[in-house]
Formats: C-alpha cells, structure tokens, sequence
C-alpha cells in the first residue's frame, strides 16, 4: 500500500477529489460538484488515471478508480487501454519540432511511477499472464529510448522485478493463519487443558486475540472486499474478475465462528458450576478488554459465543455470575438501530487511531461482517451508472473510502509480546459441533421441561447412529 494516508479524511480533512482546472478541462465527459468528481464516462476516467507532463493523479483517485473499476473492465484490458494512451502521449512527445529528452524522461518516469504504485497496491491485479505481458510491454515501450537507455533500462529491470517481488507477496499473503480446532461430534472426556490453566489474565489473552485478528485482516486484499460485497449481475457485459471468496476471507470467516464456538465449547465442557461460573466471568473480562484495545471483532465473537443456546441456558450458572460487566458490552453489540451503539464505539476508536502517537491507541478491528454489510448496502443504495451513461463515481469515492480506513485500521503494527502458547490454543483447541455442545449443557445442566428432555433424547439417539 501507498506509505502515506490515501484519504484526506484520515488525517481529519474533508476528502474532496480536487483537481487543477487544468484536469478538469482535459474532458468534457467528467462531471464536478463542488470540486470534486461525481461522475464520468469509462473513457475519461481512464484518461484522467494517465499522467501527462504536468499532471499526476492524487492517490486517492488512483486508488479508488483501481480498486472499483474492475466492476467494468477487467484489469489487463484497463492496462492494455493505459498503454494506448500512454504510447499516443509518447508519440506526440516525438513527433514535436524538437524531440525534448528532458521532457521525454520526465513524462516516463510519471508513467514509471503510475505502474510501481498500481503493482504496489494492487499486485493480485498481475496474476494474470495477460496483465504480466500488457505491463512489460508498457515499460519497454515508454522507457526505450536511445538518448537515455542507461537510465531507463535500470529502471525497466527495477519495475518488472516489482512485479516478481508483488507477486510473491500476493502469494504469501494467501498462507495465512489456517489452523483450525478439533471439531468434536460428542462431549469429549479428554483431558486437554481448560482456558484458564492456559491462561488467567483476561487483559494477556485479549493481547493474543488482537494478534491473530491483525494477522489475519493483514491477508485481506481490498479487491477481495469488492469482490464480496458489489454484485455486477445488473450491468450489461460486465467484466469484473471472479467474485468468489478468496482463502483469505473465508479464514477470517471461519475464525469468528472458531472462536464464538471455542468460547462455548470451554464453558459447557466443564462439569463443576463453580468452575464453569469462572470461565463464564473470564470471558466477560476478555470481551471488555477486547472493547478496551479496539478489538471489536473478537468482542462480538466473544458474545456471541456466550449467548448460544447452548451457553444461554445454562440458568443456574448464570445466576452465581455478576452480570453488570456483560450488560455493558451487550448494550454496545446491540444490534437494535442498525447497531447504532457500536457505530459510536467504532467512530471513538477510529478518532483515538487517527490522533495516536503509539500503536496501542491505533488499534481499530471493527466486526467485519458488518463492515461488509455496510460496503454491500451502500452499493445497493446508489446506481452503478447514470442516465446519461456516466460511471457514479461519487458512490465509488464513498465505497473506496470506507475500504481505505479498513486498510489503514489493518497495517498497524501489533504491539504486544507475543505468546505462542495461548494463540498456538486459541487455534487448535477442540471444539464442539452444535450436537455436541447440547448435549454437554444437557449434561452439565439437566433439562428443565419436557422440550429440552425431547431434545437430549433425540440428541442422544443421533450420535449414536452417526457412531455406527
């Protein structure tokens, strides 16, 4: 990613799009409200992405034209088009009364640039053998010049090794934290260690859970969050690339879920009340912690773990644990008013990142299935286009945005002392299929009424025949 803030608005300014009117005069196919972009036909956005000698795109425009133009062109078509137009501007160069080198330099090195900052960004974009021989073919063809090969050439060899270099990178990215516990089909008389055994501070083990969360959010690409949440089906001869899940995703998916189950599984586990009572009350510390570094993904999974069935029913244990805490952090996961209390949480988290001065207070993870509800509505919200053909750009500025915070939220660096120990269970712990964790809190807590004692027996039947 781009070392510096792609928006304005991280950094407490109004993102606006300005451009010079010099830009703005480049087309007449590009609408301006206010002095920034709204809207534009496919052609010129490409050509406003395309430095000339004296322009260059602000970052957030190559970034969000990037990111959400896929949804209309596949990316070696868009480099393929790229290339025309740099080539044309190329020509002109020469064709002048008098070719200027200097000139000539300065318009590839802007080209040069353009090409490092898209495989910097973007370098899943390059997977593609197609991609790979438009981008080749760009450097060779902008940067091949006689007066200056020497300066050129190097450069050439140093943009195709970026691709190499972002390409590793890519791949690397998909090697990301798999492990995944035990799934357990019936209550389990093992004797692996509980929760607390492992670990006792509440403050350590939420430590370890922000670890795992940024790791895994540091795999998630920002095509991937487009692919999932923008669905093209109502645009004519779309040409975005494949929409599936990435790995990424689907681990950081199937985290959320490992871990509200793990949270379960450790409490029906446990046959002793007073023991039970315990791990009920460490969770409830984990989950404040949690909300105290900035760490509401885990909190959410945390609670929600605590309130399956399973867990919920368990009336007699609840009764010996002191709740207040819980209602607290209940109150913020409240799901009423769109999860208005979370979104206050969210947007004190996000003003303590923007004005910290250490990584501790930079520490943003908001849930993440509801950072891509709100990518997925916003898009169905507003039109791809306009009547009059243009590509809604300003709903694309909003979209990029909000996906931007979420990039910068994942590049903070972990602060904490890592303890290979406690993440090595949190992410190889057994844990119970939805069976199983029934059956452990039938048996941990008897059935109260003739439903739940239906339940148990047929439970009960079940794993006996899927034993057989």
């Amino acid at each position: 990613m781009p070392q510096t803030a792609l928006f304005p608005s991280m950094l407490g300014s109004e993102c606006s799009g300005q451009v010079p009117v010099d830009m703005r005069e480049r087309s007449v196919d590009l609408i301006f409200q206010d002095g920034s972009l709204v809207s534009g036909s496919l052609e010129a956005l490409i050509e406003r992405l395309v430095p000339t000698l004296d322009y260059y795109p602000d970052r957030t425009y190559i970034f969000t034209f990037l990111l959400t133009t896929r949804i209309f062109i596949h990316p070696s078509e868009l480099l393929a088009r790229v290339g025309q137009i740099c080539l044309k501007q190329k020509q002109q160069l020469e064709m002048g009364p008098e070719m200027d080198k200097v000139k000539l330099k300065l318009f590839s090195a802007k080209i040069v640039q353009l090409l490092r900052e898209w495989t910097e960004t973007f370098p899943c974009d390059f997977e593609d053998r197609v991609a790979r021989k438009e981008l080749k073919e760009i450097v060779w063809k902008i940067c091949h010049c006689d007066e200056i090969l020497g300066s050129r050439f190097h450069t050439a060899v140093q943009i195709i090794a970026l691709i190499i270099c972002s390409l590793e990178y890519a791949k690397k990215s998909i090697l990301c934290l798999s492990e995944k516990g035990t799934l357990l089909k019936v209550k389990s008389q093992s004797t692996h260690k509980d929760i607390l055994s492992v670990c006792s501070d509440a403050l350590v083990f939420a430590q370890q859970l922000t670890h795992i969360e940024l790791e895994k959010i540091r795999n998630i690409q920002p095509e991937d969050v487009i692919h999932l949440c923008i669905q093209t089906g109502n645009i004519p001869n779309h040409k975005c690339c494949d929409s599936k899940k990435t790995q990424n995703v689907e681990a950081y998916e199937n985290w959320f879920n490992q871990l509200s189950t793990l949270v379960a599984t450790e409490i029906c586990r446990v046959v002793k009340k007073k023991q039970r009572t315990r791990i009920v009350e460490f969770f409830i510390d984990v989950a404040r912690e949690c909300f105290n570094i900035g760490n509401f993904n885990s909190l959410m999974a945390i609670i929600s773990g605590m309130n399956l069935s399973p867990v919920a029913r368990l009336k007699k244990t609840w009764s010996k644990v002191k709740t207040a805490k819980f209602d607290i952090l209940e109150h913020y996961m409240d799901p009423s008013s769109n999860f208005c209390n979370y979104r206050t949480a969210l947007q004190g988290a996000a003003q303590r990142s923007r004005t910290a001065h250490t990584n501790c207070e930079k520490i943003v993870i908001p849930v993440y299935s509801l950072f891509v509800k709100d990518i997925y509505f916003l898009n169905k919200m507003h039109s791809d286009t306009l009547p009059n053909g243009h590509i809604n750009f300003k709903k694309y500025w909003e979209i990029s945005r909000q996906i931007s915070d979420f990039m910068i939220w994942r590049a903070v660096e972990c602060p904490f002392e890592i303890s290979k120990r406690i993440q090595n269970y949190l992410l190889t712990a057994p844990i119970y299929t939805e069976e199983a964790l029934y059956i452990a809190s039938f048996e941990s807590e008897g059935p109260e009424n003739h439903r739940e004692k239906d339940s148990l027996k047929t439970l009960r039947i079940s794993c006996i025949n899927g034993n057989r």
